[in-house]
């Protein structure tokens, strides 16, 4: 059932708010705005009324009555004046070519990373697997572990890549973030610790924290120009510098953590890819410590410096690895997995059957389709995301020559560090110049990387260009609002839902 959010939770998410550098009403209902948008207010809550709220935040009902009307106004508040409305998006969006999720009409969509299907090849794998689809019609559809085709199709890549694999140790999921939800449930649980890179994936923060786990983060060092080696199977070796391995392995002595979250394969949002010495390195010392790595590959295959390394469980049978289609092919595929040994996968089975009872029958089959044939998109993939990320970071040293950009060596975003702690106020202000944005606290734990933003480069190079002038001049605003700057400053935690 949809939740409510209590006065005093929304004092707290609020923070100082109100500077007087606009008036109350329009302040209030910006910081509510970009709650909602960022995810720290879910939607589909209910806010508290307009006399609570009034009373808690010790302004006048009014100022409070014409915060929530512009929230209604703009689409991000559904219900009429005197009913406790709820959060909502705006219902115009953009055409469902366009890049991104829902978004208002004429926004440029810079708070997702993600890519449209690879065109014919999806289109295809649909179409042939309806034609298998008649003989799996006599059955009763279920299936908890994933069709044989598509898990064996799971392991073969796996062995090509040297990891012996059998269809056994694949357990396909609706996706990378339901795999998550599959593992925390069973190696974690309430109150038990998490290690993450600190920065981190933002849906794999919320699902750690809806688990009822608790965060171990661990800082990512500075970022510093990579040295590459060659590498002896051909292409280059990451240098040996995106992580702190030191910090990781004290935590996970110290700590204990049930498990580790880690996306060692062209990192999100850094963009890093870590060695083959780090992994190493990272597997022995996890070993004597009962932390199970849990590793996050969705990216991995997004490699535009033609990085050389391999996959982490290479070095461990004990690792748990999360792969999926979402990102190399298309999200609306909704397939993913996970490979760990057999008395792994049978636990991983039996909490799945708690959660729902198997997936989709033809995304499955396409999905099987895909992986045999997985290389005939990714050329012409990888080739548009260099031209994109070539873009986007010549535009960024053009017109954001302050924003410090750390070059991604793969995947779908740049980490920029901002000259000043605006991410946050950015966020906020972004939409009036057309751009939606995710702020850097997203990406942590606490309240941290108000100087940071996370910018994909997923969208053709005319766009980033309008993209990168619209954060230009919305930038351009913050500089001449330090209040606002200073304000607007993310949660130090999650939002509270009663």
């Amino acid at each position: 059932m949809p939740g409510s959010l209590n006065p005093t939770a929304m004092l707290r998410l609020l923070g100082a708010w109100n500077t007087g550098a606009a008036p109350a009403y329009r302040e209030l209902a910006d910081v509510v705005r970009l709650l909602v948008m960022d995810g720290r207010i879910p939607l589909d809550v209910a806010l508290p009324s307009e006399r609570a709220l009034a009373v808690t935040l010790g302004v006048s009902r009014t100022t409070v009555t014409a915060a929530y009307a512009s929230l209604r106004e703009q689409g991000f508040l559904r219900g009429g004046q005197g009913s406790r409305g709820r959060t909502g998006i705006p219902h115009r969006t953009i055409p469902v070519s366009g890049p991104g999720l829902a978004v208002p009409e004429g926004i440029l969509d810079l708070a997702y990373a993600s890519l449209p299907a690879t065109g014919e090849v999806v289109h295809r794998a649909f179409a042939d697997a309806l034609i298998d689809l008649p003989a799996l019609l006599p059955g009763f559809g279920y299936d908890a572990v994933g069709l044989p085709p598509l898990r064996e199709a799971i392991a073969d890549r796996y062995t090509a890549a040297g990891i012996p694999t059998t269809a056994a140790q694949i357990l396909v999921t609706s996706g990378a973030q339901h795999a998550l939800n599959i593992i925390l449930r069973t190696l974690a649980g309430r109150q038990q610790k998490v290690l993450v890179e600190h920065p981190s994936y933002p849906n794999a923060l919320d699902a750690i924290r809806a688990s009822g786990s608790r965060t171990v983060p661990v800082p990512m060092p500075p970022a510093a120009e990579p040295v590459a080696e060659p590498a002896s199977g051909g292409g280059v070796e990451p240098a040996s510098g995106g992580w702190d391995i030191d910090g990781m392995v004290a935590a996970m002595r110290h700590q204990r953590p049930a498990m580790a979250y880690l996306v060692p394969d062209f990192h999100n949002p850094t963009g890093r890819i870590m060695s083959n010495l780090q992994r190493r390195r990272l597997v022995r010392e996890a070993a004597g410590t009962g932390t199970v790595l849990v590793v996050d590959e969705t990216l991995r295959e997004l490699n535009l410096d033609d990085v050389s390394t391999s996959p982490l469980a290479a070095f461990s049978p004990a690792v748990v690895t999360i792969g999926s289609l979402s990102k190399s092919h298309w999200a609306g595929l909704r397939t993913g997995w996970i490979r760990a040994d057999e008395d792994s996968i049978s636990r991983f089975i039996q909490t799945r059957t708690t959660m729902d009872l198997g997936g989709p029958v033809v995304e499955q089959l396409a999905a099987a389709r895909l992986l045999r044939a997985f290389a005939e998109p990714l050329d012409a993939r990888l080739a548009e995301l260099r031209r994109n990320r070539e873009a986007l970071l010549g535009l960024l040293a053009e017109h954001l020559p302050d924003w410090h950009v750390e070059r991604p060596r793969g995947g779908l975003t740049a980490w920029c560090r901002l000259p000043t702690p605006s991410s946050t106020a950015l966020t906020v202000v972004a939409p009036d110049f057309g751009v939606r944005l995710a702020a850097g606290p997203r990406f942590g734990v606490g309240g941290a990387f108000e100087h940071f933003m996370r910018v994909p480069y997923t969208l053709a190079p005319a766009q980033l260009e309008t993209a990168v002038l619209a954060l230009r001049d919305a930038q351009a605003r913050i500089d001449a609002s330090p209040q606002l700057r200073t304000t607007l400053k993310a949660p130090k935690e999650p939002a509270a839902v009663a």
